[in-house]
This record gives C-alpha cells, structure tokens and sequence, in this order.
C-alpha cells in the first residue's frame, strides 16, 4: 500500500481579471515568456511515468539580505518547520505510511498559468516542476483558482467556465487515450488534451465568469486509507448580469453535479464571486468583488445560505479561511479585513494586498503590492509581525507548503518560496502569466479541518 497523503500536499494559484482597480491588468494582459526556456520535446510526447526528469531551463535563486547566488534546481530544504500535529502521509496508525508520519508523502505547488491555459505542478522541496497539464479542451479557459484536496488532488476553475481536477500522483491515473501506460507530463511541457492520463476529469459549465473553487474536507476510510464523499464547491455567474449568482456542488471522484443553489439576492455585477474557502464542517464561504461586495455561508447540510454586509471602503480580493473558521479578505483599498461569525463582526488591518493564508502557527501571511513582498499578521492582534519584500513588480498569491515555507506567485513568471525563520528566498521563473492567489499547496484545507496544536 503506497503512503497516504492526508493533510494534503499540492496547489496552486489563481486570479488574474481585466478591471483590476490597482494594476489594470487582465488574463490576455499578464507578462511572461510565450515559450519556455529551455523546454525540451514536443507538446504532444508522451511520458509512461510521473518521475520527474529536469527543470527544463527553469532557474532558481537563493536570496539572502543583498546578496544573490544561483543555485541546483535539486536542492532541498530540511524537514517540516513546524508541529503539523499530523503529517500529510500520517492519520490513524494503520495509514501512517512508509516514511512514518515524518515527512509529507510529496508536496506539491499548483499554480495557474492563466495566459497559457494550464497549471503547473512544483515541488516544493527541489523546485523542479513535475508536470504541465491543460485544464480545459480549447485551452482557452484563463485557468485562475485552485483548491488541493486532502488526498493531494488539485481542482482548478476557468475563469470562462468549467473546472477540472487532477491527480497529483501518477499511480492514481487510468488509461484513457488507448495507448499502453500512462501518458502524462513530467516536466514544463504539457501534452496534448485527451493525451493526458492524469486529467481525472472536467465539468463544463455555463458560466461566463467562474472563479471560486474549493475542496470540502470529506472522511478518512481507516481501512482502505483514503479520503471517501470529497466535495468540491464552486460559484459563478453571468458578466454584468445582476441577480446570476449561482453556486455549484460537484462530486468529487466523478465530477457530477451534484447540488445547485441559485442566488439572485446576491449581487453579481460583472466579476461576481471572486474567493472562496471552506470551514471545518464543509460549509462554503465566499466574497464577492463587485460593490457592493457581499460574503456569503452556504450551509454544507441544509444548503441554506446567510448573507453578510461587507464594510464600506473594503474592496475584496483574495480570501481565506483560518483555523479558528474566521474568513479573512484581502483588500486593494482601505484596509484588509478578519470576519469572526460568531459575533457577525468585521476587524480590519491597515494593510493591502491580495491573497493570503494562515501558518501553523497562526501568522497570516498577505501579498503586499505596494512592497512588493509579503508581510505577516498576527490572527489575534492584528499587528503586523514580519515584513518581507521581493524581487517582483506585482505580487499576486500566496500558499504555506507543508515544510513551513511561505510561497507568493506574482503575476510575472515567478514562485518565491521564503523561508520565515531567515528570510531567505528561493525563486521559480518558469511560469507564464500566473494570476492566481488561492489555496496551492492543500495547505489551507488542512489548517482548517486539522488545526495544529
């Protein structure tokens, strides 16, 4: 029996819409190589396996205060950073897996590369991107949001309509194109749609703005070691038509759609529901953009939803939920803004910035454009604790992998992975036109439906 991933190991990232009130950036807007330096082999080669060959050009650097210094892409960091209390391949005894409940089974980050219409999956330890996969037939999706499962699956949206869901491990994959073995991408090339073994599946919709996406924490089989009844949440709606908000919830291991509850009290506007996150019981949280902006709870059990007024002069952004179930937005003017449920009350903190998530132990960490960089909140108090800038004129994302490193993508090419303790940062440059701040790596699933401490 092969390892179980259970706290999830992958991700990726998301967003990159015209009308940006900042930057003004759109999808087809977004910089970034058309071709790959250095790729090798044709789009439409075939790979029998998932091992990862090479970077294939791709460079990575080591930052540390004003000094720079190149270094292998096969260079790993130590062991996980924090108490994760259970490790991705741990969980009950009879799935602790080989390694023993020490290290994470893979950890992997998925990030959109919206103006290509695909999304690429990293390792977080080597830098080294182990595959490169379509997420829409025509290519043309504008692939934004992801949310990592806890079995280490990724699911990602299309900001035009539909999402699609891939394995993270190529042992999970089944024959699909008629020739022997599993064809899949190992490197930064992405094969050919229906090519591709690794797609477990895509789900049209009719959505002409489609952005949220997240993954409901489902249950462990103890006997069979894998997750059972996984739920994925989503939401979209009609550009500029008002009362179209419309959320979906599809079936995990197939796809189907499985519940819809429509929305017309909601305000649509042109971009809609814009992040979304899930709690520990499943529900669905999620924000919308347009004014005025609205965050919503659909109730996993009853479908019901309520419906929450969001403060004058926030502008919503990226969105997460921390281990306390409190959903957080970050927020392009203003401040940016901690929502407690419990007493149906909003703090805000006089930073703005994108997307963010919560740490182990219990920072939230925001991208800052104005830095640009990354600066890290106190949960509780609200006071900022570190303050990180990078090398990069607009940051987007950002995702904490299992090892503790805080990652941020901007909208460039690049994936910054920051170590907290000394600051250092290590960057991937092989991406084109990521946009995309949601949960990459399965981390903030796992804060949510297994806090540490």
């Amino acid at each position: 029996m092969r390892p179980l991933l259970i706290l999830c190991c992958a991700a990726a990232l998301a967003c990159g819409d015209s009308g940006d009130a900042t930057t003004g950036a759109s999808a087809s807007e977004a910089t970034g190589p058309t071709s790959l330096p250095g790729s090798s082999g044709d789009s439409s080669t075939v790979t029998p396996t998932g091992t990862p060959t090479t970077d294939s050009g791709a460079t990575a650097t080591a930052t540390s205060g004003d000094s720079t210094a190149g270094i292998s892409a096969s260079t790993t960091g130590g062991g996980p950073k924090f108490d994760l209390g259970a490790m991705p391949d741990a969980g009950s005894d009879a799935c602790n897996g080989e390694t023993g409940g020490n290290q994470p089974e893979f950890s992997y980050i998925w990030v959109a590369n919206s103006a290509e219409g695909t999304i690429s999956k990293i390792d977080t330890q080597t830098l080294v991107e182990h595959g490169r996969y379509r997420v829409r037939p025509d290519s043309a999706g504008s692939p934004s949001r992801t949310s990592v499962n806890l079995s280490g699956d990724v699911a990602v949206a299309n900001r035009t309509g539909g999402v699609t869901k891939i394995y993270a491990d190529p042992a999970d994959c089944t024959e699909s194109n008629g020739q022997p073995g599993i064809q899949t991408s190992n490197n930064n090339v992405a094969l050919d749609w229906g090519v591709e073994e690794c797609i477990a599946w895509y789900t049209p919709s009719a959505f002409t703005t489609q952005r949220p996406v997240a993954w409901a924490p489902g249950t462990l089989n103890p006997a069979t070691c894998k997750y059972e009844d996984q739920k994925l949440w989503t939401a979209g709606g009609q550009s500029g038509v008002s009362e179209s908000l419309v959320v979906h919830r599809l079936n995990g291991e197939t796809g189907a759609l499985e519940d819809t509850i429509a929305m017309p009290d909601v305000y649509h506007g042109y971009f809609g529901a814009y992040g979304g996150a899930v709690n520990q019981a499943g529900d669905f949280w999620f924000i919308t953009y347009d004014l005025p902006s609205t965050l919503v709870r659909v109730d996993a059990k009853t479908l019901a939803y309520e419906k929450f007024s969001v403060p004058d002069g926030l502008c919503p952004y990226g969105f997460a939920v921390d281990s306390k179930g409190r959903p957080w937005t970050g927020s392009f003017c203003q401040a940016s803004a901690r929502f407690t449920p419990e007493t149906q009350t909003w703090d805000q903190f006089p930073v703005l910035g994108y997307g963010l998530q919560q740490d182990a132990e219990g920072r939230m960490w925001i991208a800052d454009y104005s830095l640009p960089g990354t600066r890290a909140i106190d949960a509780e108090s609200l006071a900022i604790l570190d303050t990180i800038p990078l090398d990069s004129f607009s940051v987007k994302g950002i995702s904490i992998d299992f090892y503790g490193y805080v990652w941020v993508v901007d909208m460039d090419h690049s994936a910054f992975r920051i170590d907290p303790d000394d600051k250092s940062v290590m960057s991937y440059g092989g991406l084109v036109g990521p946009y995309t701040y949601s949960d990459m790596t399965g981390w903030g699933l796992s804060n949510v439906a297994n806090p540490p401490g």
